[in-house]
């Protein structure tokens, strides 16, 4: 089974927060089995189910050892959502 995820990480009163939010992504991209996307807004995840869920949460698990408060905003949905649709 397949699955999408969409992470957001917000680092709270971090003076580094983009050093937080890169190496955040960077040790996800370490994985070479899923497949990590980002943009502007958020970071998407896609790959085998408990594959991709299994280190999403090892690396939210990380930033919440490591750092004082960090929030993270994060949709997760069955399938393969990475090849976008054509519009009818």
């Amino acid at each position: 089974m397949k699955i999408s995820i969409e992470i957001s990480l917000y680092p709270l009163a971090e003076e580094k927060f983009k050093t937080e939010i890169w190496a955040f992504i960077k040790r996800l991209r370490l994985v070479s089995e899923l497949k990590v996307v980002t943009n502007g807004m958020s970071t998407q995840v896609f790959g085998d189910y408990d594959l991709a869920t299994k280190h999403v949460m090892a690396e939210i698990k990380h930033v919440h050892q490591t750092l004082n408060a960090a929030v993270f905003i994060c949709k997760f949905i069955g399938g393969d959502r990475s090849v976008v649709e054509a519009e009818t």
